[in-house]
């Protein structure tokens, strides 16, 4: 078994930031409404620490707002509070959210000065009408510059991508995979757009010019997303946002795909697609038993939320049982059997 992963997260909400997303509430989505110092900082990076296991890999996170376009010393501060952490062995690395335009090879050297090893890029989306009626203030073109300069640095590159931005669709959201596929990150995260309170895409929804995608349609566009990723090994950190006292869909959220567990409904939604091609590739359709025989890591998953993806195969092409049945070699995905 690996080493236990622990990020700890500093949050400097809506700091260096002086564009205005029209889906953006940083205080809400994170969660944080206080200013951050550096003092806090270490109480919170101190508490966690008291925390982990003697064999965790340990990161610090800046996270929250656009980090590099903060004031300069400020940076430095928050950097050197962090790389003294490294420098006496606590944690392993440090790690930042930032915007594409607040990337440059000055930036760029002082991150890798204080030890910054990835650098997560709010990308949103890479169709300039996407972006711009988003209110994100930058191109696709500064997308590009910037991943440029942090993998010349040899720096870990990361990618944040939204889905179901107004003036996208489903074309643009899988073309912009496509795209970040060939930026070549170690790591990516998908977001669902949600309608926050006190935003303008709030606005925007209470006027009837946007609708946000529902549940069912965000899950089976990440299905999608997550396949292109899995099928060009980029590891996928997180789908959708994490729930939290404001972020859930009886306080903040005014309307959008929100879910608690919205990736694990992505990650059946993935199991349930290839199991209809794996039963129409073996012409398993007219079985009226079948059993799938899959290693344990896997049942929850093939199972799906509710036995929603049993329940959904029985409807669909009329099986009348349906098992799933643990074997030995856990590594094993899955095959499927008539009974």
């Amino acid at each position: 078994m690996g080493k236990k992963h622990m990020i700890i997260p500093v949050f400097i909400p809506h700091k260096g930031c002086p564009f205005d997303c029209i889906y953006c509430n940083q205080k809400i989505i994170s969660g944080q409404t206080e200013e951050m110092t550096v003092e806090k900082m270490r109480e919170t990076i101190e508490a966690h620490l008291s925390t982990a296991g003697e064999d965790s890999y340990i990161e610090i996170g800046f996270y929250g707002g656009s980090f590099t376009g903060i004031d300069t010393q400020r940076q430095i501060q928050f950097l050197e509070a962090a790389d003294m952490y490294f420098n006496l062995g606590k944690i392993k690395g440090i790690r930042l959210s930032t915007r594409p335009d607040y990337i440059d090879p000055e930036i760029v050297g002082r991150l890798k000065k204080y030890n910054v090893n990835t650098i997560e890029l709010g990308v949103q989306s890479l169709d300039e009408e996407v972006l711009r009626i988003s209110g994100r203030g930058h191109s696709a073109d500064d997308v590009y510059k910037a991943v440029r300069l942090i993998r010349e640095s040899g720096i870990e590159l990361g990618i944040q991508t939204m889905i179901g931005l107004p003036g996208s669709n489903t074309k643009k959201d899988i073309d912009t995979a496509k795209k970040v596929v060939d930026l070549k990150p170690s790591i990516v995260r998908i977001y669902p757009t949600l309608v926050v309170k006190n935003t303008y895409l709030e606005k925007m929804f209470k006027d009837g010019k946007y609708i946000p995608l529902d549940v069912e349609e965000a899950v089976g566009l990440c299905a999608k997303l997550l396949d292109i990723y899995n099928k060009n090994d980029i590891k996928v950190i997180r789908i959708g946002l994490q729930p939290t006292d404001n972020i859930n869909s009886d306080f903040d959220v005014v309307a959008g795909p929100f879910h608690p567990s919205f990736r694990q409904l992505v990650e059946s939604r993935l199991w349930l697609c290839r199991i209809e091609n794996y039963l129409k590739e073996y012409s398993l359709f007219h079985e009226r038993d079948i059993i799938i025989y899959t290693g344990k890591k896997y049942i929850c998953e093939i199972i799906g939320q509710r036995r929603g993806n049993i329940e959904y195969l029985k409807n669909k092409y009329g099986f009348k049982s349906i098992l799933v049945k643990c074997i030995e070699d856990v590594n094993t995905e899955f095959f499927i059997r008539g009974s």
